[in-house]
């Protein structure tokens, strides 16, 4: 046997399965009854995917609102970071200014004592 022959044979199977809808014979089709039940199963089927898109959306909202928290605390520890290096750059800049100061200090008692003993 090919492998053709192996696809026929299965679809063949697959069809046979499929059966139609059986009548009753002689008796007389309700189709009333037919369209409510169609209905009670579509409705079924409405309310099923109802449920599902509320529970999905359910799950999507805690998503966001978690996500929203993580944006919220990573920006709050951004700030802070940034606080924090701006006073360490703050407290930088005036240890500079400090010793730029105690050098001119320095630089100018330095030439004012060359000035008066002379070299």
């Amino acid at each position: 046997m090919s492998d053709t022959e192996e696809v026929v044979d299965e679809d063949v199977q697959f069809m046979t399965n499929i059966t139609a809808p059986k009548m009753p014979d002689g008796d007389k089709v309700d189709f009333d009854d037919m369209y409510r039940k169609r209905q009670e199963k579509d409705l079924a089927e409405l309310q099923s995917l109802i449920e599902a898109h509320f529970v999905q959306r359910h799950k999507d909202e805690e998503e966001l609102v978690a996500l929203v928290n993580r944006i919220d605390k990573r920006r709050a520890e951004r700030a802070e970071q940034q606080r924090v290096r701006a006073e360490r750059e703050k407290e930088r800049q005036a240890r500079l200014k400090l010793k730029r100061q105690k050098y001119d200090v320095s630089q100018l008692l330095f030439i004012k004592n060359i000035l008066m003993h002379g070299v």
